[in-house]
C-alpha cells in the first residue's frame, strides 16, 4: 500500500516503515517528480499506454481506443521515418526535452489543472486519462523497483474543490478521471483523501492534546483550508467526519502565481502597458492568453493563425513594434511554457535572494529581465487576496478561532507569502509543515489505517 501525492507541480510516494511515513526515492527523479509529460506527437501516447499496460488491461484499452490507436500507428511510422524518437518522458527530462524544440512535439505540465475543466468533451477526458494514466504507470514502475515489489492499494491526495465553478460536478468528473487511470495500470483499491486533511495527519502526530488547527494547503492548482479538531485521541479514529469542522478550496495555487508573475514581471517587456501610435494601449488579452498555460481555451486561442495575423498587425500599429514582435516569436515557436516557467523559476529563486535575473535571450538576444520580491507581491495581490477569503470562510464555518495555523505546500516556502500570512495571523502561532511532503506523509499514514 502506498499513498500517492499525484500533484499539480509534482507527485510523489511513501510507504510506512517502522510506524513512520517515508518518501520514495524514485530513480533519477529523487523524491519528487516533476508532473509534466512529453511526447514527440499527441496522438502516440495512446500507443505508448497499450504498450506499458499489463496484459490483461491490453484487450479492454484496445476495444475502447481502436480508432485513437490506429490514428497514432501513423504517426509512430512518421516519426520512425523522420529519425524521431518515439518514447515519452516525465519529469525533467520532458521539460528539457520541450525546450530543446518548443514548436516540435507535445508538452504538457500539471495536468491535473484540467481534470476539473468545464466542457470537456468525451474525447477531451479521454486524453487526459491517458496522461494521467501514463504519468501513473511511470511513478508505479519506479515504486515497485524500488520496493521489489508490486502495489496493488493506494489512497491519493484530491483538492477541495478542483475548480472553482460548478463545484460538484467538477469534482465528479475529475475523481472519475482519476480512478479510472489508477485501476487502468494496476492498482486494485484506489480510495481518496482531502489533501489538506492529509497534511494535518502528518502535524497532528506531534500533538498531545485537542487542538483545533487550521490547514492552509497551497498546492500548484489550488488552495484547500481545513479547520480540523486534532489531537492523540483523535488519531485514533478511523473516522474522521465528525472532526473536520470546515473546508473551503479554490482553484488557486502556485500556478497560478507563476502565470501572475510571467504577466506583470515579464510581458512588458513583450508589449504590455506599451501604446499604439494613434495613442491608446496594446490590447492586454493576448498577453493574458500568452501565459494561461492552465486554460485549454486561452492556449487554444492564442495559437490560431487569426491570432498570429491579429499580432503582426498590433506590430505594424505599435509605438514600440520591437516589443510586441518578442510576443509573436512566443506564438510562433509555442514558448507560453518556456516563459512562464522562467517566472516560476524567479519565484523560487526569490526564496533564497531579493532579485532575479531572467535570461531570455533565447527569444531575443540580449534580453533580459530582473524580477525582485516586492515585484512578485504586487503583482500576486489577487491571488493573495483569494487565498485570505478561503482562510476567512473556513473559520466562518467552523465558528470558532483556531488554536494554530499549519501551512504547507510549496509555494508556502515564499518569504512573501510567509510576510502575508503573519499579517493575516498575528496573535496564532503560524507553523510551516513540509512543503512538498506533508500531503505525501499524510497519505501513506491514512493508507496504513484503512487498509492494515
Amino acid at each position: 500500500m502506498i499513498g500517492f501525492d499525484y500533484g499539480t507541480s509534482n507527485c510523489a510516494v511513501g510507504v510506512m516503515e517502522n510506524g513512520a511515513p517515508q518518501l520514495l526515492a524514485l530513480g533519477e527523479h529523487g523524491r519528487y517528480i516533476s508532473s509534466t509529460l512529453y511526447a514527440p506527437s499527441r496522438d502516440v501516447i495512446v500507443n505508448w499506454l497499450h504498450k506499458n499496460l499489463s496484459a490483461a488491461e491490453q484487450p479492454v484499452f484496445q476495444s475502447q481506443r481502436a480508432r485513437q490507436l490506429q490514428k497514432g500507428q501513423g504517426a509512430l511510422r512518421e516519426l520512425v521515418l523522420d529519425g524521431y524518437p518515439t518514447e515519452l518522458s516525465f519529469g525533467q527530462q520532458a521539460l528539457k526535452d520541450y525546450l530543446q524544440e518548443p514548436d516540435e512535439g507535445y508538452y504538457i505540465k500539471s495536468p491535473k489543472s484540467f481534470l476539473g475543466a468545464t466542457g470537456l468533451l468525451p474525447q477531451q477526458a479521454e486524453l487526459f486519462e491517458d496522461i494521467v494514466a501514463a504519468m501513473m504507470i511511470n511513478i508505479k514502475t519506479l515504486t515497485e523497483a524500488r520496493l521489489g515489489r508490486s502495489v496493488s492499494q493506494t489512497v491519493i491526495g484530491r483538492p477541495i474543490n478542483f475548480q472553482g465553478l460548478r463545484g460538484e460536478e467538477s469534482n465528479r468528473q475529475a475523481i472519475e478521471i482519476l480512478t479510472k487511470a489508477a485501476k487502468r495500470v494496476g492498482f486494485k483499491d484506489v480510495e481518496f483523501q482531502f489533501e489538506p486533511v492529509a497534511a494535518g495527519f502528518e502535524y497532528e502526530a506531534s500533538l498531545t492534546q485537542e487542538t483545533k488547527v487550521l490547514v492552509v494547503d497551497i498546492g500548484g492548482g489550488t488552495t484547500d483550508c481545513s479547520m480540523l479538531l486534532m489531537g492523540p485521541k483523535q488519531a485514533a479514529a478511523s473516522d474522521r467526519t465528525a472532526d473536520l469542522l470546515s473546508h473551503s478550496g479554490e482553484r488557486v495555487g502556485g500556478n497560478d502565481f507563476d502565470i501572475a508573475f510571467a504577466l506583470k514581471g515579464i510581458m512588458p517587456s513583450f508589449g504590455l502597458d506599451s501604446m499604439l501610435k494613434i495613442g491608446k494601449p496594446v490590447p492586454a488579452n493576448s498577453f493574458w492568453q500568452a501565459v494561461s498555460i492552465n486554460n485549454i481555451h486561452n492556449q487554444t486561442e492564442f495559437y490560431t493563425a487569426a491570432n498570429a495575423r491579429f499580432l503582426e498587425q498590433l506590430i505594424r500599429d505599435a509605438e514600440q513594434p520591437e516589443l510586441l514582435s518578442r510576443l509573436l516569436k512566443v506564438q510562433k515557436n509555442k514558448l507560453s511554457y518556456r516563459v512562464v516557467n522562467a517566472a516560476e523559476q524567479s519565484k523560487i529563486g526569490l526564496t533564497d535572494f531579493t532579485e532575479q535575473l531572467v535570461n531570455l535571450s533565447d527569444i531575443d538576444s540580449g534580453l533580459s529581465v530582473t524580477l525582485d520580491r516586492d515585484g512578485f507581491a504586487k503583482a500576486c495581490n489577487r491571488e493573495l487576496s483569494a487565498i485570505t477569503a478561503l482562510m476567512t470562510d473556513a473559520i466562518a464555518q467552523a465558528g470558532c478561532e483556531p488554536d494554530v495555523v499549519f501551512v504547507t505546500g510549496g509555494t508556502a516556502k515564499s518569504p512573501v507569502l510567509n510576510a502575508f500570512l503573519q499579517q493575516q495571523f498575528q496573535n496564532t502561532p503560524i507553523v510551516i509543515g513540509d512543503h512538498f511532503g506533508s500531503v505525501t506523509a499524510g497519505l501513506t499514514r491514512w493508507a496504513n489505517k484503512i487498509y492494515s
